[in-house]
């Protein structure tokens, strides 16, 4: 079984085990996620998400830093586990995603996200969050989700 449920939805799964181990993930929902990372999130006490991954090798760029596209494949990744509530039940796009280059990640750093929903209306879903290693912030970034009505 590959996790899908009645509605073809593909909902977070546990992980049980490694560093991540009590955090989620939504593998084998999204082929270039998973090449892409692993990427974690967990649900705070307070209702906030906090999104995780350890940088691999595979993350940097030529110079030896995480490749920018690497930080934005995350920063989209955390943008549907910040609106994981609002997202609930239905299918969803990114339409936008916008983001601002701060500093560097090195191989082994644990990159973390932060962030909010702005706003959730009918349809669109407004986020910003903020990208961050050591407690030095990597990128800054807004975007905005779009639910998809099945026909």
């Amino acid at each position: 079984m590959d996790g899908t449920n009645q509605d073809g939805m593909n909902p977070p799964q546990p992980v049980t085990e490694g560093e991540f181990a009590g955090w989620q993930s939504w593998k084998g929902s999204d082929p270039f996620e998973d090449q892409s990372g692993p990427f974690f999130f967990k649900v705070l006490e307070d209702g906030t998400v906090h999104c995780a991954f350890r940088a691999e090798r595979k993350h940097m760029n030529g110079g030896g830093f995480m490749h920018g596209g690497c930080m934005l494949t995350f920063a989209d990744f955390s943008l549907f586990a910040f609106a994981h509530k609002e997202l609930e039940g239905v299918h969803s796009v990114t339409v936008s995603l916008n983001g601002e280059f701060i500093g560097p990640a090195n191989e082994g750093d644990l990159i973390e996200a932060t962030g909010e929903v702005i706003k959730a209306g009918g349809s669109l879903i407004f986020l910003r969050g903020l990208v961050s290693t050591g407690g030095k912030p990597m990128l800054s970034y807004s975007g905005v989700v779009k639910k998809i009505r099945r026909r």
